[in-house]
């Protein structure tokens, strides 16, 4: 009997002393890690030899760092709270952690803490179906990572994640051919950099692609390769995932035995974990393979605590499943109304969460996109080798009428000179007004559909029709102005005022433009060159107005100030000039801008033609206090 007592207590001692050294040791490494001041992201990961953190040990990893003014070593702190939350579905705290990882990786200018961090705040977004700010966060990693000219290993690993929660992403939107694309994408990176964790997510996503597409053998075979490189990781998360997988595919096929073998297996190792998400969609698995085995009392109690989890949790795919289940549920014991009252409920949800016919309407919209970007990108190289060969041909021509000019002394070959080169000139100023266009409407047309893609998931069709009524007419008239090389000052207008209508949406519809127009202008007869007034708006919104709080407004005047000349000013009541070059300074993905040097190359090519030249001037507006309080712009542009 003693022996009994002995042998646990001896087991305790063991147990305690193991975990005493274990945090001993991981405490040792923190104040190691701070001490040295790793500054590589990616190398303090390693450095931590991709070791879990409990609570207290995170609490000593942010309270040290702070002591030692070590920010990176905030960042990774800030960073395991945000994925401890995510991991036990507290999604609301997981973002409130993780943009403080990002606020402190921008002020850094630390671009590889800046990109883990935008994929971690994306796949918590996408743990809760928000798909727009989940696709927001990732594209933005993929963006960053694809400006360093020589990835190494660890970027490309980045990349591999971007591409791989883009891809979760169209499966949530049911585009499970685009969801491909992007997996494979990724798992070529994982091969060739031997990452196995990225192998078992990436080969599990494949099979839930496969799954949906109805391609039930391709499915199970994947499911069964990430089971293996979960096995070989020692990952309990991932048993997990590819178990409730499997089950759900031999339940497809009948094997409802089977199935159950599967998912039992794991129901007490998902509790232990602990993450909630993954315990929802465990319990309700095993619902349904007691449904489907006639076990109606067990199938209703794994289900409704499946159900009780995800409500907590607020995850809503989860919510719909059960509620699913449960009304077949409730139909094998006949109670009719339960079972039509949780239909109800799921259906609801499925119609909340997503519009079938509308995304894939907006999904082809972007890929009609794509497909244009693609082309746009052929046409701007043939319009940049062109431009080449002028410039060539031009510089050629200098030469030799320069040597002409010496050798015959001949102030008429000087004078046919200067003609021809004056008309190269001009050809290659609208060459590159063509390229510029060309190149603006990938970033705009991307980011204008994305905003009206937002409208078209949450189900508002009104303001939808209404921007793609816009859109669709900001983009005629582009591509109008686009074969001409001058345009009134009316269609200008019209065409300013559709571009700020889309760019608004952005910004929430916080933007308001006024357009002032003199009576004694007559805007039908004064002619511009073709979107001549859009770069000084575009400088006004994401200059200006973006990162300022509080009421934002843009004004338009035109004015005849002369027989000769008309003016047009620009205000907003942004944060001036100097703000606007310190918050850009400060950011590590800088806005490109359209381009004012090549603006005003356009006016005065356009000015060429009348006998009066143009002029532009900036000037910072000051409030009754000194502050700055906006910016003009004044345009002068002659009319005879």
């Amino acid at each position: 009997m003693k022996q009994l007592v002995i042998i646990p207590f001896l087991f305790f001692i063991l147990f305690s002393s193991y975990a005493q050294n274990h945090r001993e040791s991981k405490d040792s490494l923190i104040q190691l890690a701070v001490n040295k001041k790793i500054d590589n992201y990616y190398e303090l990961y390693r450095f931590f030899e991709k070791g879990r953190f409990d609570r207290e040990e995170i609490d000593l990893l942010l309270g040290e760092s702070k002591k030692n003014e070590y920010k990176l070593g905030e960042v990774y702190a800030y960073n395991l709270l945000g994925r401890s939350y995510r991991n036990n579905s507290f999604f609301d705290k997981s973002i409130e952690n993780h943009l403080k990882a990002l606020e402190l990786a921008r002020e850094m200018n630390d671009v590889n803490a800046e990109i883990v961090t935008l994929n971690q705040i994306g796949v918590v977004y996408r743990r809760q179906d928000k798909v727009r700010s989940a696709l927001n966060y990732h594209q933005m990693a993929l963006e960053l990572a694809d400006k360093i000219e020589r990835p190494d290993i660890d970027t490309k690993i980045s990349i591999s994640i971007s591409n791989n929660s883009i891809g979760n992403i169209y499966l949530a939107l049911k585009q499970y051919q685009l969801a491909l694309e992007k997996f494979k994408k990724s798992i070529l990176i994982q091969s060739r950099t031997g990452d196995k964790r990225g192998l078992a997510i990436n080969h599990q996503n494949i099979g839930l692609a496969f799954q949906n597409l109805g391609e039930i053998d391709a499915a199970l075979e994947h499911y069964n390769k990430s089971l293996e490189y979960n096995i070989q990781n020692n990952s309990s998360i991932g048993k997990v995932i590819c178990h409730t997988s499997i089950s759900n595919v031999l339940l497809l096929q009948g094997k409802y035995k089977e199935a159950y073998e599967y998912i039992n297996e794991v129901v007490p190792l998902s509790e232990k974990i602990g993450n909630q998400y993954y315990t929802s969609e465990v319990y309700i698995t095993l619902g349904n393979v007691q449904l489907k085995l006639d076990s109606l009392d067990k199938a209703e109690k794994y289900l409704d605590e499946g159900l009780a989890i995800a409500k907590k949790h607020k995850i809503p795919s989860e919510i719909n499943q059960s509620n699913l289940y449960l009304s077949e549920l409730y139909e094998k014991k006949k109670d009719y109304e339960k079972a039509y009252n949780f239909y109800k409920k799921a259906i609801e949800g499925e119609r909340k969460t997503f519009n079938d016919k509308n995304i894939s309407y907006v999904n082809n919209l972007i890929n009609k996109y794509d497909n244009e970007v693609s082309r746009n990108k052929i046409k701007s190289l043939a319009k940049e080798n062109e431009i080449a060969k002028l410039k060539l041909l031009r510089n050629r021509n200098v030469l030799i009428i320069a040597l002409v000019s010496i050798a015959m002394l001949g102030l008429l070959l000087y004078s046919m000179y200067r003609h021809r080169l004056l008309n190269n000139d001009k050809k290659i100023l609208m060459l590159e007004q063509e390229a510029l266009r060309i190149q603006m409407n990938p970033h705009f047309v991307f980011n204008a559909l994305n905003s009206i893609k937002l409208y078209v998931i949450n189900n508002e069709q009104k303001n939808a029709v209404h921007y793609l009524n816009k859109f669709s007419k900001l983009i005629r008239s582009i591509l109008e102005s686009s074969s001409v090389k001058e345009v009134t000052l009316s269609e200008e207008l019209k065409t300013m005022s559709l571009y700020m209508s889309i760019e608004n949406i952005r910004l929430s519809n916080e933007v308001t433009y006024i357009e002032k127009v003199d009576p004694n202008v007559n805007i039908e007869r004064i002619k511009v060159p073709p979107l001549i007034l859009q770069p000084f708006l575009e400088n006004s919104i994401w200059h200006g107005l973006s990162s300022k709080k509080g009421e934002k407004e843009v004004i338009l005047s035109v004015n005849k100030i002369s027989d000769e000349f008309i003016q047009i000013d620009i205000i907003d009541n942004g944060i001036g000039r100097d703000a606007a070059m310190k918050i850009r300074k400060n950011k590590s993905l800088n806005r490109r801008s359209i381009g004012i040097d090549l603006t005003k190359e356009r006016l005065r090519n356009f000015a060429n033609e009348y006998k009066n030249n143009f002029s532009l001037d900036y000037s910072d507006l000051i409030d009754e206090k000194g502050n700055t309080s906006g910016t003009k712009v004044t345009l002068k542009i002659p009319i005879i």
